[in-house]
């Protein structure tokens, strides 16, 4: 979030903060909420999907939603959703969008979530980011946290601020946004609110080193809003680091000790966390550029890209183009499907659950899979 977005943030947040319900996407031909309309499919190639924006059955009332940030799926198949509401960080849902449990009031900054799997046993990686709208829709920024927990929220331990343990400067901000656990237990954090740095600690959260940040003498090592970190396992035999520079419209990929390899071009789409699912990396986009070339606010969508990392399909998006070997900027379509695309989950059964930042307190979209 830069800071004209935060400003408009809080402005949205204080107009929206009255909506008595969760799926208040206007209804425009086309729209799947409209009965008389078909349903509505996007995607391209073997990518397409069929929208459904009322797919989590919650209510405001019982389990309000300010942000829906990030979600993951656990070892029963349960889908596990983080938000910024106090009333409830922590969603659980099945695949029919029923509830199943709920917990978490102390991340008002909710952002990031990743699963650990351990011994065959779930663990959770929360972070708050340290900037929330408090009760009054006032903006609130404070140092971010990471916590590790079992699948229900108790606490295994904390990662401190950086500054703790000589690491950062006191100039420096700390305000995570998203983690990833490599193979060996290894955490990565991802410092894309604060100081831009990947930070790497041991699974029981003891600091190893810490790469990208802004002042390297190689510009391209550096990150400018490193939003999210995945460790990319898709090669068994070289895993590496995917970091998202989103303010750049790129990833950039680092081996699992900080070594920059290459930079992955994203034209036109302000990228979150990369997602691995299979042979192919999904990622949220949260804002895109327009034919002028300048970013636009509601624009967002899903990118999809193969084991070669071309992009394949832009879900409420564009169809992606490639020139000469070049990918060609992807923007938003002239559709009510997505406002700000910040994470994606995917199930067993291919189909993607969408998460969105700053979209009308609205919950969980879930895209279902055309077959054949």
């Amino acid at each position: 979030m830069g800071s004209q977005t935060r400003r408009n943030f809080i402005q949205h947040a204080a107009v929206l903060s009255g909506l008595p319900l969760i799926n208040s996407f206007p209804v425009i031909a086309g729209d799947v909420r409209n009965s008389k309309a078909e349903p509505l499919i996007i995607g391209h190639g073997e990518y397409k999907y069929t929208v459904d924006k009322s797919w989590a059955k919650i209510s405001t009332n019982s389990n309000p939603l300010l942000n829906c940030h990030e979600m993951v799926q656990d070892s029963k198949g349960r889908l596990l959703m983080i938000g910024d509401h106090t009333n409830n960080n922590i969603l659980v849902f099945d695949k029919s969008g029923k509830l199943l449990d709920y917990w978490g009031h102390g991340y008002p900054g909710g952002h990031g979530l990743t699963i650990s799997k351990e011994g065959g046993e779930d663990f959770l990686i929360l972070v708050d980011c340290g900037y929330f709208v408090d009760r009054n829709n006032a903006f609130q920024s404070q140092a971010g946290q990471v916590i590790k927990t079992d699948i229900n929220g108790k606490i295994i331990f904390n990662i401190g601020h950086p500054r703790t343990i000589g690491v950062y400067k006191d100039s420096e901000p700390f305000r995570p946004t998203e983690t990833a656990v490599a193979p060996n237990g290894d955490i990565y954090v991802a410092d894309g609110y604060g100081s831009d740095y990947i930070l790497q600690y041991d699974s029981h959260g003891k600091f190893i080193r810490m790469f990208g940040g802004r002042n390297n003498k190689n510009p391209e090592h550096n990150l400018v809003n490193a939003h999210g970190v995945v460790v990319d396992t898709r090669d068994k035999n070289n895993p590496v680091v995917i970091c998202t520079s989103r303010e750049e419209n790129c990833f950039k990929i680092f081996t699992l000790d900080g070594r920059f390899i290459s930079r992955l071009d994203m034209p036109g789409m302000y990228v979150c966390r990369g997602v691995i699912h299979g042979e192919n990396l999904y990622a949220g986009v949260c804002w895109s550029k327009n034919a002028e070339g300048k970013r636009t606010d509601q624009s967002g969508f899903l990118t999809i890209l193969n084991k070669n990392n071309k992009v394949i399909s832009n879900p409420g998006g564009t169809e992606p183009v490639y020139k000469n070997g070049v990918l060609q900027p992807s923007m938003r379509l002239d559709q009510a499907v997505f406002y700000h695309g910040h994470d994606v989950c995917i199930d067993e059964d291919e189909n993607v659950y969408v998460c969105q930042w700053n979209a009308n307190h609205t919950a969980p979209v879930k895209l279902t899979r055309s077959k054949g």
